[in-house]
């Protein structure tokens, strides 16, 4: 038996010694061929400006609501510290479900349809994981969030972007979506009221869509995180078309309604066979969504909906202004039917969406998004939020006017 441990210790050795070389290249090649994210590298520039004003953040300027920080601290203080279920505490996904049903009219079974996630951007990555194997193709609509592509190739999927554009107002065009439709094709990415475009989708385009998703077998990703950021009109949801409940991932969460990015709390509904896969994912990555943040998400369905209503009414009056801003200084703009951000054109100055934004953040101190980071078609675009004080706003819109001026 010694020696033939002697010889299986010689045998790794000979191996680990014919492996020498260059760790470097042990790196994943799809992770090495993802490009970083074009709005984080941008704001590297950003964060080096001083006194700059960011029209760039996409997250509301609102700290979160104090009675839902309280829970939050409340349950430090009590010990409601430890583990949750995998799928999240059931009172809250009591919660969830009823709201989705009050809001939607769909039921969602809160002990088997729902699972509690870190964020919308844990839930979809989980969500595709499930759905997605090397080689599906999963169709995207663009101008779009920027992880949107990077989720699908890191899992060995293929993005097929659908354009829409401005002189269309950013409408989902459903002969070009139908034209994207193969037999790889595994299911369709939408986001509504959009990032980064404010634009949402009207019922006959929505009845459409999930047309052709039931005729050619298709699972609809539904990102709706900016569901309760919505002017002049109600939030439609894909799952209240009929039989769009069995085939939709429903992903929505507390970031932007709640102003609680940081809390790191979202969801995803969906059909029972969906998702018990999806949560065996999130069992092995992730165990269970903060505690912490749980206790202060069911403060927040219960208690805070005067707050939510504020944070909108204010984003009202800052669509408002930024709108007739950058339509005066010559730049066209269409006012968001949702979220918080506006995509005005930039083509008239001559200079394309990256020029513009560098030119003006060293001119006048300050910050946009390039609109091309988030897909071809948003090119000629920039990316500019207002979730942000309306003092800022007026300032950032007076030094806007006069770079535009000066060219």
């Amino acid at each position: 038996m010694a020696s033939a441990n002697v010889f299986e210790e010689n045998t790794v050795k000979l191996t680990l010694v014919g492996r020498k070389g260059n760790p470097e290249s042990l790196l994943a090649e799809t992770a090495k061929a993802i490009p970083p994210s074009g709005i984080r590298q941008f704001f590297d520039i950003v964060y080096s400006t001083p006194d700059c004003i960011s029209l760039g953040v996409g997250e509301p300027d609102f700290v979160t609501p104090w009675r839902i920080s309280d829970t939050g601290i409340f349950a430090i203080k009590d010990g409601y510290t430890h583990y949750t279920p995998n799928r999240g505490l059931l009172e809250l996904r009591n919660l969830i479900t009823a709201a989705i049903e009050k809001q939607h009219g769909i039921s969602y079974s809160p002990e088997d349809e729902v699972v509690v996630t870190m964020g919308v951007s844990q839930g979809l990555d989980i969500a595709l994981r499930s759905i997605v194997n090397p080689g599906d193709e999963v169709i995207i609509v663009e101008p779009c969030y920027v992880s949107y592509e990077a989720n699908i190739r890191l899992i060995g999927g293929i993005a097929v972007t659908v354009p829409t554009f401005a002189d269309e107002n950013f409408r989902i065009d459903i002969n070009r979506l139908k034209k994207a439709v193969t037999p790889k094709t595994k299911g369709i990415l939408l986001n509504y009221p959009s990032n980064p475009t404010g634009s949402s989708i009207d019922y006959d385009t929505l009845d459409a869509i999930a047309r052709i998703a039931i005729e050619n077998n298709l699972i609809v990703f539904s990102d709706e995180i900016y569901s309760s950021i919505i002017y002049e009109r109600e939030h439609q949801s894909i799952i209240s078309f009929p039989g769009m409940k069995e085939r939709t991932v429903y992903l929505n969460g507390f970031s932007k309604s709640h102003a609680m990015t940081g809390w790191r709390l979202g969801y995803v509904a969906g059909p029972k066979y969906l998702i018990d896969v999806l949560l065996k994912i999130h069992q092995y990555t992730a165990l269970c969504a903060p505690s912490i943040s749980q206790y202060a998400a069911i403060e927040a369905m219960q208690n805070a909906d005067r707050e939510v209503a504020h944070m909108r009414t204010e984003y009202t009056r800052r669509r408002n202004f930024i709108v007739s801003r950058f339509n005066e200084a010559g730049l066209p703009c269409l006012s968001p039917q949702g979220a918080f951000y506006v995509f005005p054109d930039v083509s008239p100055t001559g200079l394309s969406s990256e020029e513009f934004a560098l030119k003006l953040l060293k001119a006048q101190k300050v910050a946009v998004v390039p609109g091309g980071v988030f897909g071809e078609c948003g090119k000629n675009h920039i990316r500019c939020s207002f979730a942000n004080s309306m003092e800022n706003i007026r300032t950032a819109m007076k030094r806007i006017d006069k770079f535009v001026k000066g060219l």
